[in-house]
């Protein structure tokens, strides 16, 4: 079972689409009579949030300009946990088949596994309108959840889709403020969500069933309550080189073979 290898690149494709979700986010900054001044697009990366507070507070002193501070406002989001959801498990003796690459393969793969994924987002900024602008953004989206659509396999299974729920958690924040006045401040919102993916194991080529025979007895009436052999039931596809794709349009053909 192991040392096969595959790579659906499901973890990455997580990643991708939720940042995704949070990639064109602006704010507004306004005057004192409420007018529009400028508009600012939140840059975003994946990262720790330790690693941006690190590098904010590397100039604490705004009289200190030796470092270039970090523009704010700015987001980062990481994956924080994984578990398993026993809930969304499916039968595991079932498989999943499409037509394969020749007329006597068939390409299946067993029923995924469901996982969690935890994904922590970060606003960092300096006031607190920039952090609720943000905030109030993204919220209304989640009530509490937000589902998209990915092609887990786009080159094999063009046309299997699958839906991945995202279940926002909660929303807590963190303000430096205390300190002196020409102390750099900075203020933390953080959203944890909750990503429901399922994982898929390698896709194997398997041979199709091409002929079935059914023998048809007659039961007891032989000496000694054995059973009579009557006829031989044979169906094949017609044409045999049929693949059965599902827009394929073939038949049957069906042979009867009495024991005579």
């Amino acid at each position: 079972m192991f040392g096969t290898y595959f790579y659906h690149e499901k973890i990455r494709k997580c990643v991708a689409i939720f940042g995704r979700m949070f990639n064109d986010i602006y704010i507004i900054r306004r005057n004192s009579s409420g007018g529009g001044v400028s508009q600012v697009k939140v840059p975003l990366s994946y990262a720790p949030s330790r690693k941006y507070l690190s590098r904010i507070r590397e100039q604490e002193d705004l009289y200190d300009d030796t470092k270039v501070a970090i523009k704010l406002p700015r987001m980062s989001f990481e994956i924080t946990n994984f578990a398993y959801d026993a809930s969304r498990q499916l039968t595991k003796t079932a498989t999943f088949k499409t037509a394969g690459t020749t007329s006597s393969t068939r390409q299946k793969f067993f029923p995924p596994v469901p996982y969690t994924i935890n994904f922590q987002l970060n606003v960092y900024t300096k006031s607190q309108d920039d952090a609720l602008q943000v905030v109030e953004q993204v919220l209304p989206y989640f009530n509490p959840q937000y589902t998209l659509t990915i092609n887990p396999f786009p080159d094999d299974y063009p046309e299997f889709k699958e839906d991945i729920p995202i279940i926002i958690q909660g929303v807590s924040f963190s303000d430096d403020f205390e300190g002196s006045l020409d102390t750099r401040r900075t203020i933390v919102y953080s959203m944890d969500f909750e990503m429901k993916v399922s994982f898929h194991g390698p896709i194997y080529n398997s041979a199709i069933i091409r002929k079935a025979n059914a023998d048809l007895y007659d039961l007891g009436v032989g000496p000694a309550d054995s059973d009579v052999y009557l006829e031989t039931i044979q169906v094949v596809p017609n044409p045999l080189s049929a693949i059965g794709l599902a827009d394929s349009d073939f038949g049957f053909t069906t042979t009867i073979v009495d024991s005579a």
